[in-house]
């Protein structure tokens, strides 16, 4: 015999008690007679002793049955509480939403959005993980991702916010000591910055507007785990890397950095909400959903197309 109760028996023998017969049971949960009577006699096998005297033009619990009726209807009302507790949640955008970010995207465009998106929904909460890491949605427990990627893996579901350029910057200070490089071929004789995070060593692969492509491995005195480890050495003219558009812009309007190369493009991600799956996903994670894709999807970091040459102007607000 399982050690499970049968809250199934239970449940409908709750029922019938209540109801006063079998088929005033089964029309109130929505299934057969039948259903109903194998569930009450396999509850009785169970227990070993009989909850109804059944005849023909009469039903009636037996004291066993009484003994044991008042018990069933509690776990019946309490599971019915508990479903309608869990449909609320579900329908309802509140509770803990867990979310990853990269670290430099989320601390410059998705935090600032955080309060905003709390007095809307102020019965939500969340705990944001930045790292530059790939998280693992299913395996650590995570409800949703942004993630800034070319998506590959079709197991999770994700959603399209924006496109994300990448550029090859460099300052002004830089440029007038070292030349501005013409092909990326001459970026061999340039210090190049790069990320350590990566999985295989950094090859930066370019695509002429003409449709040529050329690949480069680049080198420099500095490796970083995180945008903002690369960007005081770029910034004070020592060197040169490659940002995402999200953060390089913020740097062209004062001319803090130029972009280099600029008949040449690396390869263009994207900005996706992922999330495991999109069955029965929570009101709170849609509404999370819904928030990031409306406030980003017109993307105040984009840059508009550049000119050779030419860094772009300063946005108005």
């Amino acid at each position: 015999m399982s050690k499970l109760p049968d809250f199934e028996g239970l449940a409908m023998f709750a029922k019938v008690a209540e109801e006063g017969s079998f088929a005033g049971a089964a029309t109130a949960m929505g299934v057969s007679v039948a259903t109903v009577s194998r569930a009450v006699t396999r509850l009785e096998e169970r227990l070993g002793g009989r909850l109804f005297n059944r005849t023909s033009r009469r039903l009636a619990l037996t004291d066993y049955g009484h003994s044991l009726a008042e018990r069933a209807a509690k776990i019946y009302a309490e599971a019915e509480e508990a479903e309608d507790v869990a449909r609320e949640t579900s329908s309802r955008p509140r509770g803990l939403v867990k979310l990853a970010a990269p670290l430099s995207f989320g601390t410059r465009w998705v935090a600032p959005l955080l309060p905003e998106f709390f007095q809307t929904y102020p019965d939500i909460s969340v705990e944001l993980h930045l790292t530059d890491a790939h998280a693992d949605l299913i395996g650590e427990g995570f409800d949703a991702a942004l993630r800034i990627a070319v998506m590959e893996d079709s197991s999770l579901v994700a959603r399209l916010i924006a496109p994300v350029r990448r550029f090859v910057v460099a300052s002004p200070a830089y440029l007038s000591r070292h030349g501005r490089p013409k092909h990326p071929h001459d970026l061999g004789a340039h210090q190049c910055l790069t990320y350590a995070n990566r999985s295989k060593r950094d090859v930066w692969r370019f695509t002429h507007k003409n449709g040529e492509e050329c690949s480069m491995t680049p080198s420099g005195l500095l490796r970083g785990t995180s945008v903002d480890a690369l960007l005081p050495t770029v910034l004070a003219g020592l060197a040169l890397t490659e940002l995402p558009e999200f953060v390089a812009t913020q740097y062209f309007a004062d001319k803090q950095l130029e972009p280099i190369l600029t008949d040449w493009r690396l390869p263009e991600g994207g900005l996706y909400f992922v999330t495991p799956t999109t069955r029965a996903r929570p009101a709170k994670v849609s509404a999370l959903a819904d928030f990031f894709i409306n406030r980003l999807t017109v993307a105040e970091w984009r840059a508009p197309k550049l000119a050779a040459g030419k860094t772009p102007a300063r946005r108005k607000r």
